[in-house]
């Protein structure tokens, strides 16, 4: 698993040169590593010590990955300054995610309470996946997109929140009219200056009726 680690690092990054420089530099990795020990102590049931891993991991990479989060082989965190990854997270195989990226939950609620990223996922920069919701495999989310609901397989999920754009290589017609979405800034200003003009005739109305009376 080791070896795959380094291997992914070099097919998912064209700037890694050297398994020496790698194994040295690359925050991502030395996360995931710090995970593996954290997790194998949080199934013994040393939750006190694998909570002090995570942690020390957390310091040293910026990265936080709760030790009872589920990873698969061959994840791969490239640039993983930000990242947050919450204790019911399952990931499985292939998976790569960038940095700013919260595998998250949405309040206080028990159980299974956060995402769960099925085979070649990819989670693009600041990207927030929140709550008990799966990402089907071959999937994208796009930078700083908001997840909050499932998404199938082979799909492209973009915006706050997210909606599927691209599924199995076909883009998903939406029943939105792009070119005349509402524009609430606009609107206020519309009822504002409708009020304005109201004032403003009555206004002119009260001048003439007083002009009236001096006559």
């Amino acid at each position: 698993m080791i070896r795959e680690d380094i291997q992914v690092v070099f097919d998912q990054d064209p700037a890694a040169r050297s398994k020496f420089e790698v194994v040295l530099t690359y925050s991502g990795l030395h996360a995931i590593w710090a995970h593996r020990v954290a997790h194998a102590c949080y199934n013994k049931k040393l939750f006190f010590l694998a909570r002090c891993i995570s942690q020390v991991s957390r310091f040293f990479t910026g990265i936080e990955i709760h030790p009872g989060a589920r990873i698969g082989r061959r994840f791969f965190i490239d640039h993983g300054m930000g990242v947050v990854i919450g204790e019911t997270c399952e990931i499985g195989n292939d998976v790569t995610i960038f940095q700013g990226v919260t595998l998250g939950g949405t309040g206080k609620e028990k159980g299974k309470r956060h995402p769960t990223l099925k085979d070649n996922v990819l989670v693009a920069t600041g990207a927030k996946v929140l709550g008990s919701i799966e990402i089907g495999e071959n999937s994208k989310v796009g930078a700083g997109s908001v997840v909050l609901h499932d998404v199938p397989d082979n799909s492209t999920v973009v915006g706050i929140p997210g909606k599927v754009v691209v599924q199995n290589g076909v883009k998903v017609k939406k029943d939105l009219d792009h070119h005349n979405l509402p524009d609430p800034v606009s609107d206020a200003i519309k009822v504002m200056e409708d009020q304005l003009e109201a004032l403003s005739e009555q206004v002119e109305d009260l001048k003439r009726r007083s002009g009236d009376n001096d006559n």
